[in-house]
């Protein structure tokens, strides 16, 4: 969806909104998706891989921290703009939930802080969804007046 974000970048204010308005349906699918995933997996699979929740977690974290400071100067544009903005955040800080996730599970030995992290990640990401989808909304209405 990051992919799709940046190519509307150069595309009329219409189809910048529409693509923000996918982004924003598509983070709130993610957003749910994540928390059912989370449930069925500690309460079928039990307790998650610590260790590899950590790996996974640090290096996606580095990836997503160098998108973020790329995009930091551009996060206050259109609908669009502000939603490659939102993914790249909420992507960076959920590896950082999922890191400290895996300390707890490594620590405690339960699946407990890997559903309470995936429920602040699935309530981030429908947040961040709700906002993109209202500022989508209304870029679509300011396109369709001018």
């Amino acid at each position: 969806m990051t992919f799709l974000g940046l190519l509307a970048i150069g595309w009329g204010l219409k189809l910048r909104a529409r693509s923000a308005l996918l982004q924003g349906i598509f983070l709130g699918a993610m957003g749910i998706a994540v928390l059912g995933y989370t449930i069925y997996r500690t309460q079928v699979l039990h307790v998650p891989e610590a260790g590899m929740m950590g790996v996974f977690g640090f290096g996606a974290l580095l990836i997503n921290v160098l998108a973020v400071i790329i995009l930091l100067p551009h996060r206050k544009g259109d609908a669009n703009v502000r939603a490659v903005w939102l993914f790249s955040r909420n992507d960076a800080l959920g590896n950082i939930l999922v890191i400290v996730g895996a300390g707890f599970v490594f620590l405690t030995g339960t699946s407990y802080p890997d559903l309470i992290v995936a429920g602040i990640i699935a309530s981030l990401f429908l947040q961040s969804s709700f906002s993109i989808i209202k500022d989508a909304r209304n870029d679509l209405k300011q396109s369709e007046s001018t």
